[in-house]
C-alpha cells in the first residue's frame, strides 16, 4: 500500500539526517495518513488522508 495521501497526494520526502560530526545517513518522513470513513456521493468511502486534509475539511467525515 503506497503511503500518499488520498486527496491531497502528500507523499514521503527525502534527505540526510546529519550529525554533529557531519555523518550524513538518509532518511525519510512519512506523510500522518489516517484511515477515514469519508462520505462520497452519498456513500460511505473508506480513504488514507493526511491530517492537514482532516483538520482543513477537505474531507466530510460520516458518522
Amino acid at each position: 500500500m503506497s503511503k500518499v495521501c488520498e486527496v491531497c497526494g502528500k507523499g514521503p520526502l527525502s534527505g540526510n539526517t546529519v550529525s554533529h560530526a557531519h555523518n550524513k545517513a538518509r532518511m525519510r518522513q512519512l506523510p500522518n495518513l489516517q484511515k477515514v470513513h469519508a462520505e462520497e456521493n452519498g456513500q460511505r468511502v473508506t480513504k488514507r488522508v493526511c491530517t492537514k486534509c482532516i483538520r482543513s475539511g477537505r474531507v466530510v467525515k460520516k458518522a
